[in-house]
């Protein structure tokens, strides 16, 4: 098979979990749901797969060092901080370079985030088996891996599945993305069938991406091919600072995705949550008997369907009478917000940075 490289973009700040999550402490490196970050549980399950030194970890430039020293194992330069935020499209043209740089055109990459949460890793390591094998043997094709849906979610992207291209109808041609729906549209993708939750995770060889871009991201494509002749020269570095921030802020999704015509959808046969705040801790935890998920020391009277996480030793968090509130404490900062306003974390955090006295939390 073609050399196979696997790419972990890790660049998110995870702001929807503050206060835990903060500048310099993103939510790929918090342990919230278990021993281990998000990013070394992402990490532990490619090591079956790849060699450390085939594995990349685009990350913001902030995170570089803490992610160097999480993983001595992998080789420093194999870290690479970008500049700043640009989505994920730019970190796949970075990538496809860096890859292409290293190991020719023909090089086989899977794209994934840093964050979900997957708990079934053989699942896991079949499904990249099957996806490089799908993207190596016909140029041109490109394979995401959708999720089966489990309600219908406003907050994901959905992949409509086409044509089934084997017996067991785990791969689909993909008809076409979808965006995040509201409510009444992801209730009917739900109820027709034939929908996939779009998670993220991507497999193409170098030469189709650098294409795709051509066709249709052609800034991006250029970006590329540079950082393609730029990599490990003395003028890297310097190559980064400059370009990077120049790329234009777009999703892989929007910028190739929605434009390609021979993509492969292959039905994720692992389990998959995005966690994408903090009511994701209700999959992961024991509820009590008034449905509250509590970590950390934490006492509740005549509560129900709460959320408490409270790491913090010496430290117990009280309430009473409250219900579907989200509590979170750290030794500078707690939040206390009704659950299904989560999304606006963001918000708060706007506020907070204009604050120069406050700035500082986040």
């Amino acid at each position: 098979m073609n050399e196979f490289f696997a790419v972990v973009m890790a660049g998110g700040r995870g702001e929807r979990f503050w206060p835990a999550s903060r500048g310099t402490r993103p939510k790929q490196l918090l342990k919230i749901f278990g021993t281990s970050t998000l990013l070394e549980a992402a990490l532990a399950r490619l090591r079956p797969l790849v060699s450390p030194e085939r594995i990349l970890v685009i990350t913001n430039r902030n995170y570089v060092a803490p992610v160097r020293a999480l993983f001595p194992e992998l080789p420093p330069e194999n870290v690479v901080g970008e500049p700043e935020g640009r989505d994920t499209a730019p970190c796949v043209a970075l990538a496809a370079g860096i890859v292409g740089s290293r190991a020719g055109r023909g090089a086989v990459m899977l794209v994934v985030p840093a964050d979900p949460l997957i708990r079934d890793d053989e699942a896991f390591a079949g499904d990249v088996r099957t996806g490089c094998r799908l993207a190596a043997e016909r140029p041109g094709r490109m394979v995401t891996i959708g999720v089966e849906p489990e309600f219908p979610s406003t907050a994901y992207g959905y992949i409509e599945c086409g044509a089934a291209l084997d017996a067991g109808n785990r791969t689909f041609q993909v008809r076409r993305f979808r965006e995040k729906p509201d409510a009444a549209a992801a209730a009917a993708f739900v109820a027709a069938g034939g929908f996939l939750w779009n998670c993220g995770m991507f497999f193409w060889r170098v030469d189709t991406i650098m294409a795709e871009l051509e066709r249709h991201a052609p800034a991006l494509a250029r970006f590329a091919a540079a950082a393609e002749r730029h990599w490990a020269t003395p003028g890297w570095e310097d190559f980064l600072e400059r370009n990077f921030p120049a790329c234009p802020r777009i999703s892989i999704d929007y910028a190739v995705l929605e434009h390609g015509s021979d993509i492969v959808v292959l039905r994720a046969g692992f389990d998959w949550d995005d966690v994408g705040n903090w009511t994701s801790l209700r999959g992961h935890f024991p509820a009590d008997s008034n449905g509250n998920v509590l970590v950390g020391s934490c006492e509740l009277l005549e509560c129900g369907d709460c959320v408490v996480f409270n790491p913090q030793p010496g430290h117990t968090l009280c309430a009473i009478g409250v219900n579907n509130l989200v509590m979170v404490h750290t030794p500078d900062a707690t939040l206390i917000c009704p659950a299904e306003r989560t999304g606006e974390i963001k918000n708060l955090l706007s506020r907070l940075a204009g604050d120069p006295e406050r700035k500082k939390l986040i």
